[in-house]
């Protein structure tokens, strides 16, 4: 859906609200450091958060393009998109696409949903980065969901600001703030009822238990978490580069030559002097690009015992076979091996 006519001519005058300058300052700091070409993709839903992203970006990059996500699970869906497609034309969007998509079942709605739209944007971007409305009370969501999960600092570190090609630039802004910038600008979004359900946990967190950890705690959570995250994913980077040290190690050292094959094994002599934080993740890295798919603490931490509590244990299954076969992790002869059978 575009139309024709100067992008300076089409958009809106935002008003200098401090909402409004709030998000566009957010905005401008993110694309020289991600988007450098200043051409940016929106993923456009008609809510406050992506309205608001949506008319900032057209502002403040030189191009933007509107992709809209029409999961087609409600009543009216497609009108819903269609509007959101004709508001981002008028905001100045460069185009405006409605991608329909089929939402399957497995890991139910909400995870088959996501999955879903992210393929859809992810075919439809054209190579350009995605810009997604995720503002500081979704991340604090995402810690708080990541928590429960207690499948270490990784299942905390929430959303980066950039994980290629998902662009965040509203992520220290808070969703009060989106809201008041489309009152301050006359934009009416979209109110999804899917985010009133509390058929959702998500939707459970945000309305009942964030608000009473706030009350509780005196304030300040939301942001409290969302620094958290950050500080994780700083903390994260660095081991992440030290375990891959530690993994390259491990497939190197051999103390016997002849033993050597194309395999990609591990020294279990390398892993096991190693601290523990490297250890997993060195294994974790092994065993995705591996091909394993899935992975959670309990298959991590039983291959970890491969190593560091052996006792003639057999091999570990872990996700990412198929219907005939599965992906083992073992131990042979001194070494982490892995084998589909």
């Amino acid at each position: 859906m575009d139309r024709p006519g100067s992008r300076l001519a089409r958009t809106r005058r935002l008003p200098e609200t401090a909402a409004v300058l709030e998000i566009r300052q957010a905005v401008r700091a993110w694309l020289p450091e991600y988007a450098p070409a200043r051409a940016v993709a929106v993923a456009l839903s008609g809510g406050a958060d992506s309205l608001a992203l949506t008319a900032a970006a057209v502002v403040e990059a030189d191009s933007v393009d509107a992709l809209i996500v029409d999961h087609r699970l409600q009543p009216g869906s497609a009108q819903v998109a269609a509007d959101a497609a004709a508001a981002a034309l008028r905001l100045g969007c460069r185009s405006a696409r409605v991608l329909e998509v089929e939402v399957g079942t497995e890991g139910g709605m909400e995870a088959a949903a996501r999955h879903a739209r992210y393929a859809a944007l992810g075919a439809a971007r054209a190579g350009l980065p995605v810009l997604l409305g995720h503002t500081l009370d979704d991340q604090a969501e995402t810690v708080l969901l990541g928590l429960a999960r207690g499948s270490g600092g990784r299942s905390i570190q929430g959303m980066a600001s950039y994980a290629e090609p998902w662009g965040r630039p509203l992520l220290g802004v808070r969703r009060a703030v989106t809201r008041q910038f489309c009152a301050d600008f006359g934009a009416t979004p979209h109110e999804d009822p899917h985010n009133f359900s509390p058929d959702f946990t998500r939707v459970r967190l945000r309305s009942e238990a964030l608000p009473l950890l706030e009350d509780v705690l005196g304030g300040g959570v939301a942001a409290a978490l969302a620094r958290t995250a950050e500080q994780l994913r700083e903390d994260g980077a660095v081991l992440d580069v030290l375990a891959t040290d530690l993994l390259e190690a491990a497939r190197g050292h051999r103390t016997d030559p002849a033993t050597a094959t194309d395999e990609d094994t591990l020294s279990i002599e390398i892993l096991a002097t190693a601290p523990a934080a490297l250890r997993r993740r060195a294994i974790r890295a092994w065993l995705l690009a591996g091909g394993a798919k899935a992975l959670t603490d309990k298959h991590l931490r039983a291959v970890d015992a491969l190593v560091t509590a052996w006792r003639g244990q057999g091999g570990v299954a872990v996700g990412g076979g198929s219907p005939r076969t599965r992906l083992v992790a073992g131990r042979e002869h001194g070494r982490l091996t892995m084998h589909r059978r």
